[in-house]
């Protein structure tokens, strides 16, 4: 992208923005933090320009080694990288991120060869994005990866995640009951009946409904399907000579008491 294009693209930009302002149009606050380091001081300030104007909280830094400093200072969504770097290329700070972070990398840069693209993934670039590149295309690239990386964060969240009920530990990835010392193994759909309950605690919760949730029936067919496994919970996790942890609501469902 040559210098000409880039400043007039940085023109339109601000004469977009001052338009947005008089319109009292809101933009869109993706709440993103994105650190760019690039030392090119025009093609970062159209970055800079392009990623705050669709709701990005962006900061810019051109020298290698203070970028890396920035890097692994603060948290970030995403970093953009270009190679030639003065003080460290980015090679060698993508190699230092990667060893205490797992925050995603776009390389943006002009070496185009296949070797540099190996090398810049190898060290653990996340994309890697050959200038002079269209700005749809540098957009669209960061929201996927800012989504694939939400959906990576979710999921360990979720391995991680305890349910404590009453005195019951509650496991949902592993479907696991802990009592005490003694470990539960739940079937799916023990565990998917359970979590219901649990997450409706002290609301009764009708066998159709139940029926709809677990096992994807919207008709009323087969509800006693519902009391069979609602009686395997109960042979698993209740105490022997105790009141059961689930309760029957007569001709309606089922609650659990917190």
């Amino acid at each position: 992208m040559s210098y000409v294009k880039i400043l007039a693209a940085i023109g339109l930009i601000l004469q977009t923005e001052f338009v947005v302002n008089i319109m009292g149009v809101s933009k869109l606050d993706s709440s993103k933090k994105i650190l760019i380091i690039e030392d090119e001081k025009n093609l970062a300030r159209f970055l800079d320009l392009e990623l705050s104007h669709e709701g990005y909280e962006t900061k810019v830094e051109g020298n290698g080694r203070a970028g890396l400093d920035l890097a692994l200072k603060e948290d970030w969504d995403v970093i953009l990288l270009d190679l030639m770097l003065p003080d460290l290329n980015g090679f060698e700070v993508c190699r230092r991120v990667r060893k205490e972070k797992s925050t995603p990398i776009i390389m943006v840069t002009a070496k185009d060869s296949v070797l540099d693209r190996v090398a810049g993934l190898d060290d653990g670039a996340d994309d890697y994005l050959v200038k002079p590149f269209a700005i749809e295309e540098l957009l669209a690239r960061l929201r996927a990866l800012i989504r694939r990386s939400d959906m990576e964060r979710q999921s360990r969240a979720s391995q991680q995640k305890q349910i404590v009920f009453r005195d019951l530990i509650i496991e949902p990835q592993t479907r696991t009951v802990i009592r005490g010392n003694e470990i539960i193994q739940l079937s799916k759909r023990e565990s998917s009946l359970l979590m219901i309950l649990v997450e409706n605690a002290n609301t009764v919760v009708a066998r159709d409904e139940l029926l709809r949730q677990v096992w994807g029936y919207n008709e009323q067919v087969a509800t006693n399907v519902v009391d069979v496994y609602v009686r395997y919970l109960r042979n698993k996790i209740d105490r022997p000579n105790r009141r059961s942890y689930i309760q029957t609501v007569r001709g309606t469902g089922y609650v659990m008491h917190s």
